[in-house]
């Protein structure tokens, strides 16, 4: 008589299960992790806080949403590139790829784990840059769709780096350069870079989200272009999280 295997677990069983493995593994390093990425975006604030004309609201804005984006970027690019990298490197997908739960699970899951380490240090960072440029801080709730939504496309292109790099020491330089080009066009107006840069600034997934909280900073926000940016944010991370799943699959046939 031959008894059927067990069923895998459903969806939300399987990214559960791999958030919560991957939550464990990366606690010791949280403390640390949240402090570097928040005191880099934290300095930036300062640094610039000297430079930026304060007659220059919009400018102001981009740099306090452009820094609190970036701690996102940290965590949810940077450090994911490395973490796929690193399991690609070593062989570990191969024990992901004998697990009966789909690709996206693992990713999004892994990415789930590593996002939530930048809330409170996003949090931090747009409350002191509001402060700091004199900026309101009554509509900083959007930061409760513009972080889930950065931070889910900026991972998907994050493991999609550390999955498709050959080496595992490209994916950490190709993890940090990512995270350079989110800096740079994230607390620069669009409108004040020369064409070519627009056209590549477009192509950023995190810009849009960085944009909706711009938006959101003036004391008269427009909501329906913040609704827009945060649309786009969102088709952004689903096509991320996508393509990283399939760079999952072609990873672990090789």
């Amino acid at each position: 008589m031959t008894v059927p295997l067990a069923a895998g677990p459903g969806p939300l069983a399987a990214l559960s299960a791999i958030t919560a493995g991957q939550l464990s593994r990366a606690r010791a390093a949280r403390g640390p992790l949240l402090f570097v990425a928040t005191l880099q975006s934290v300095g930036i604030l300062l640094l610039l806080r000297g430079v930026v004309d304060e007659r220059s609201a919009a400018t102001s804005r981009q740099v306090v949403a452009g820094a609190t984006v970036l701690v996102v970027a940290f965590v949810a690019l940077n450090l994911l590139a490395q973490r796929f990298g690193m399991l690609r490197g070593t062989g570990a997908l191969d024990h992901y790829a004998a697990l009966p739960i789909p690709a996206a699970a693992v990713v999004l899951g892994t990415a789930a784990s590593y996002a939530t380490f930048t809330i409170p240090g996003a949090v931090v960072t747009a409350g002191a840059g509001c402060l700091l440029y004199g900026l309101p801080l009554v509509h900083l709730w959007v930061l409760v769709l513009v972080l889930p939504l950065a931070g889910a496309a900026l991972a998907g292109f994050g493991a999609m780096l550390g999955l498709l790099a050959p080496r595992q020491e490209l994916a950490t330089t190709a993890g940090q350069l990512g995270m350079s080009v989110v800096l740079f066009l994230g607390i620069i107006p669009a409108e004040r870079l020369p064409q070519v840069l627009r056209v590549l600034r477009a192509v950023v997934p995190s810009t849009y989200a960085t944009d909706a909280l711009a938006q959101a900073l003036r004391p008269h926000p427009d909501w329906s272009s913040v609704t827009v940016d945060l649309l786009v944010s969102a088709a952004v991370a689903v096509a991320a999280l996508v393509a990283a799943s399939v760079a999952f699959r072609r990873a672990v046939r090789r």
